[in-house]
């Protein structure tokens, strides 16, 4: 998400009067769905969006996505102080879309070797994610996706179960 700054050369310096008056015309409109990440505008994003929107809006009226980068992460406990610093900072209570970011290459591996994709199973269960999901950024998308969904069984019922 692209957020208006106040000062160009800060990214962190998010115009939060602007993204509230975005955010009320938005859902003015009838649209829901708001995307964040833990380092969008210098790990700014997710408490604008407690600004504008989780604190403003009641949980039902709006959808929010975030993500985990495996960038951020080098143990398998990184995964729950970002997870829990995400929750305290938007204030969403849980995530509607919660993305595996980027699954191409050495961060596949790193997702894989940290037990990512389990992990995230199991906040879903909690009910602290309603959507499990993936993302990557390259055109050779099948394998990736094929490679993760191959060797997980369990992703690849839910996936199974998605597509029938």
């Amino acid at each position: 998400m692209r957020l208006p700054l106040k000062d160009r050369s800060n990214a962190a310096d998010i115009d939060v009067e602007q993204v509230k008056a975005m955010v009320d015309l938005f859902l003015e409109k009838g649209f829901t769905y708001f995307d964040t990440a833990w380092m969008y505008n210098a790990f700014a994003s997710e408490g604008c969006v407690k600004e504008a929107l989780t604190s403003r809006h009641p949980r039902e009226s709006y959808t929010l996505a975030t993500k985990l980068h495996c960038g951020f992460i080098e143990t398998e406990e990184d995964r729950d102080k970002i997870f829990n610093a995400q929750l305290e900072k938007t204030g969403a209570g849980y995530f509607d879309y919660y993305l595996i970011h980027g699954i191409e290459g050495e961060m596949l591996e790193k997702y894989e070797r940290l037990h990512c994709f389990e992990w995230l199973l199991e906040k879903k269960k909690q009910g602290l994610v309603k959507h499990a999901g993936f993302s990557f950024h390259n055109n050779q998308a099948r394998k990736p996706v094929t490679s993760v969904i191959g060797r997980n069984r369990l992703l690849l019922s839910l996936f199974d179960a998605k597509m029938n």
